[in-house]
């Protein structure tokens, strides 16, 4: 399993990123931190900063056919982020147009009502983002996790840091089937 994390430069709530990651290792998979720009990406620990991590690859230099499946980490900054850039946009797009799984945690859903690909989904996120969801006409759900098959992919969602052993739990039994 290939799995692409894709991150805006800053803003990362860091244990939405580390666990999941942390997830694919001991599945045997490889995870790959893509980005907006090259260099490193600056997590942060709620509002506070945190550790930086190497970028692996740009959005530019990435493509869909090289993955299996794309994890969303949040943060409140980081989906911001990336909704405003156009490639993120489109890259994250391009793995529900490919058919493959996205898992997406906390605020991250952010990104996918940017790239228009939650209309008719039940999808669950931190509760902040229920009226975004509903707008961009999907149904929003308060659940530890929501696996959404009603798609032209598998959309797995979580709430918040608290859900994350549910949520790697769910993403990899999807990821890996």
């Amino acid at each position: 399993m290939r799995a692409a994390f894709l991150m805006a430069a800053e803003g990362i709530e860091q244990v939405e990123l580390t666990e999941p990651w942390q997830a694919v290792l001991d599945a045997g998979g490889e995870p790959v931190l893509i980005s907006t720009k090259p260099g490193t990406v600056q997590a942060f620990d709620h509002l506070d900063k945190a550790d930086t991590f190497p970028v692996d690859a740009t959005v530019a230099d990435s493509s869909v056919d090289n993955f299996d499946g794309l994890i969303l980490p949040g943060g409140v900054a980081n989906p911001d982020l990336l909704r405003l850039d156009k490639g993120a946009v489109a890259f994250a797009k391009s793995f529900f147009d490919a058919g493959k799984p996205v898992a997406a945690i906390c605020h991250a859903p952010w990104t996918l009502v940017e790239a228009d690909v939650v209309r008719g989904r039940t999808m669950t996120s931190w509760p902040s983002l229920r009226t975004d969801i509903r707008n961009a006409g999907g149904t929003w759900v308060d659940q530890q996790v929501q696996i959404c098959t009603d798609g032209p992919n598998t959309l797995v969602t979580s709430r918040k840091p608290d859900d994350l052993k549910a949520f790697n739990s769910a993403f990899l039994d999807v990821f890996d089937s």
